[in-house]
């Protein structure tokens, strides 16, 4: 049990850093072709700029620019309230940005984040910085790593999760890093693009949540 500590405890510190500079720079240069056609047919759908930036807070609450390629009509998130999260239904997304929504592709723009170190490939999903003072104590441990393009709820439901939901999976994830969970995560988030999040609701989120609000 110890060894297994000790593990995570190495890949965590200085292997997992490696591996998410490696990976996004292969996946950037493969998937360049794919990123350039996509940042064009956004350039010629509609007006805006190519890429969303929007600050959010990292590891230990640092707050740093997360980049998306814009799913939404130019200077939509002034019409965005605080707490209400944006659904696939929303008239402020484009015809576009839905397709982009879909697969996931907007997110890919993250692979900057990650390159630069303010993101991993497998974490907490950022959050944004007026939520922090509406965590409970325990939330707060998500901040001890790096923010994710995917993560362990990501792969649980996500949509159909609420916040506390969300964070006990986070938590649960922080306190369980490994390269092989980091494996698993990212092969069933494929699986989820492809398929769909409702495939992969799970049944027991408010059981977790209860277990970490009592820690």
């Amino acid at each position: 049990m110890e060894s297994a500590k000790i593990e995570q405890s190495i890949y965590s510190k200085y292997f997992k850093r490696i591996l998410d500079f490696v990976l996004s720079l292969i996946a950037i240069l493969v998937l360049s072709p794919l990123l350039i056609v996509v940042a064009i047919l956004i350039r010629m759908g509609s007006e805006g700029p190519i890429f969303f930036r929007q600050e959010r807070p990292g590891k230990n609450q640092k707050i740093f620019k997360v980049y998306k390629f814009r799913t939404m009509v130019k200077d939509a998130v002034k019409q965005q309230k605080v707490g209400v999260e944006v659904t696939g239904s929303d008239i402020r997304i484009t015809p576009f940005g839905k397709f982009l929504r879909r697969f996931k592709i907007d997110e890919l723009a993250q692979l900057i984040n990650i390159l630069k170190g303010d993101m991993s490939i497998v974490g907490p999903r950022p959050t944004l910085p007026e939520y922090i003072e509406q965590y409970e104590e325990w939330e707060l441990k998500r901040f001890d790593v790096r923010p994710g393009l995917t993560g362990l709820a990501q792969i649980n439901g996500n949509i159909y999760l609420d916040r506390q939901e969300k964070s006990a999976y986070d938590v649960k994830y922080v306190e369980n890093i490994s390269f092989i969970n980091d494996i698993k995560i990212i092969l069933k988030t494929v699986a989820i693009v492809f398929l769909g999040e409702d495939k992969f609701v799970n049944k027991t989120d408010s059981k977790i949540r209860e277990e970490n609000s009592d820690k």
